[in-house]
Formats: C-alpha cells, structure tokens, sequence
C-alpha cells in the first residue's frame, strides 16, 4: 500500500488552517489548538515547512507563522517532498541509480512513469483545493437534536 506519513497529512492540516486565515500570523500553539494537534508535533512540522518556503515565521511577542505563498500555489507535491524528500515510488525512480539491477531491470521505465504520473497529480492539487473540501470548524457546545428535546415535553 502506497501512503504517506502521518507528519505529511498533518502538515497538510497544518497548512490548510493557514490557508483558512491568509492574512493571520498564528503561532505554533494557535496552529496546534486549531488543527486538534499537539504543540510539539506542530512545532516540529514547521521546520521542514518553512526550509521548504512554504511558511514564514515571524519573531517576536506577535510572532507565528503565515503561508509564505497563496495556497493556490502551493502544490501537494511540494507538502510531500517538503516533508518526505523527493517522490519515488520506487528506489529506480529516482535519478540515482542506486539499485544493482538498474541495467537488466525491465520495469525501471514503467515505475518512472507511474511516478510520475503521481507526481503531476499531485502537482495539480494546490492547498486551496484541499481546503475547499475542509469542514467548517464547528463549535465545542453540546446540542440537543430537537427531536429529543421536545420527545419528553408536556401534553
């Protein structure tokens, strides 16, 4: 099965709670209560992140952190490869040639074609499409569903 890591999906999170507020400068502890993540795994996403220029953090008392970019151009491939180094599906997609079959080998042209198939996909999905997908963040209050607030009313 092909995933990616958990920090990557997070770093999506992550990013998408920027995405949600451009304007806003949150800090890692803002960004951890928003997404529903912990303070150190949030601070340790956002290292890689802003290495990768995909957030820039600012110091100082309002200090945090923004989208280094507009999230339509931030792509998915750019959050992966920001977070896991560069995509290879296979060890022969890469251009390094580390692998002792790599001249006998006939499937090496096929797996480079399938990466980078998944790799263009990935390049035609930007943060602000992940976002429009992104539920609303509802309130912590408790409601009664009014079926069963009126079930054990009068008459």
């Amino acid at each position: 099965m092909l995933r990616i890591t958990k920090l990557t999906d997070y770093a999506t999170l992550v990013l998408t709670v920027l995405a949600a507020r451009p304007e806003a400068v949150l800090s890692a502890a803002d960004l951890a209560e928003r997404a529903g993540l912990e303070g150190p795994t949030v601070s340790k996403l956002l290292k890689p992140l802003a290495q990768a220029g995909l957030v820039e953090g600012f110091r100082g008392v309002r200090g945090g952190y923004r989208l280094a970019r507009a999230a339509a151009d931030i792509s998915l491939v750019e959050i992966v490869e920001a977070m896991e180094g560069p995509l290879a599906m296979t060890e022969c997609s890469l251009d390094h040639g580390e692998c002792g079959l790599s001249q006998r080998c006939g499937v090496r042209a096929n797996w480079r074609r399938i990466n980078d198939v998944v790799a263009e996909a990935l390049r035609n999905v930007s943060l602000a499409h992940m976002l429009e997908d992104a539920p609303l963040p509802t309130p912590a209050t408790k409601r009664i569903p009014a079926r069963l607030a009126g079930a054990h009313g009068g008459a």
